[in-house]
């Protein structure tokens, strides 16, 4: 069984991208106990500005410009509201 795309969503204010994907996995792994994949980006020509995901290997974890951290995933509606705070305020990006 394959990963179930549950929702996709791209738009642009001028330059600047914005683009979440999220996947329901078949099942749950030590790395990704949710049973999500995600990836939520928001920048401009291959630069970006913030992104989230959990990609193999590293879990999930968020960039800010060059830095990465890790993330505390606790519900996938707090990581929306999380990505869309910052691409708020460290984007200017403006949710309608």
């Amino acid at each position: 069984m394959r990963a179930r795309q549950l929702f996709r969503y791209k738009a642009r204010q001028g330059e600047m991208i914005c683009e979440m994907v999220i996947w329901s996995l078949p099942v749950s792994t030590p790395e990704r106990p949710h049973g999500l994949k995600y990836r939520l980006f928001c920048g401009q020509a291959g630069a970006c500005v913030v992104r989230y995901d959990n990609e193999t290997g590293k879990g999930d974890h968020r960039h800010h410009g060059d830095r990465e951290e890790p993330y505390a995933f606790s519900s996938l509606e707090q990581l929306l509201a999380d990505f869309r705070a910052d691409c708020s305020e460290l984007a200017g990006w403006r949710w309608e």
